[in-house]
């Protein structure tokens, strides 16, 4: 399984902007859909904003208009882009999705990631 790492969270006050990454470093993979979720204090992981490898986005209401995803074919990352930061966006952000690995030219069968840490994102003024 494909274990991902999410990078770029940090304290931002409310209204601005954060762009978390989402990688596995050294492992060669075709993503076939990814996506963010988060984790607030004393709420379950909820998925919040989604793609394709068609180019399908999906996005929660929550977010929706504020938050865009992108992939990096090359880098094979995958980013968000988080502008217009609210308190409620408070949550340990991570990223997972459906995806083969490829490994001495052989490519598996798709399935789940492994989660990984998640980056805190802190919005407070």
């Amino acid at each position: 399984q494909v274990r991902f790492e999410e990078s770029g969270g940090g304290l931002v006050q409310p209204g601005g902007s954060l762009r978390l990454s989402c990688a596995a470093p050294g492992i060669i993979f075709s993503m076939y859909k990814m996506g963010w979720y988060r984790q607030a204090p004393g709420k379950q992981r909820e998925l919040i904003a989604s793609l394709t490898s068609a180019g399908t986005t999906t996005y929660a209401d929550s977010v929706k208009g504020r938050f865009t995803v992108s992939w990096a074919n090359t880098e094979r990352q995958f980013d968000l882009q988080m502008n217009s930061l609210k308190p409620d966006d408070t949550a340990v952000y991570y990223c997972n999705g459906e995806v083969s690995r490829i490994r001495g030219g052989q490519a598996y069968p798709a399935e789940f990631g492994v989660w990984g840490q998640g980056t805190q994102v802190t919005v407070s003024s």
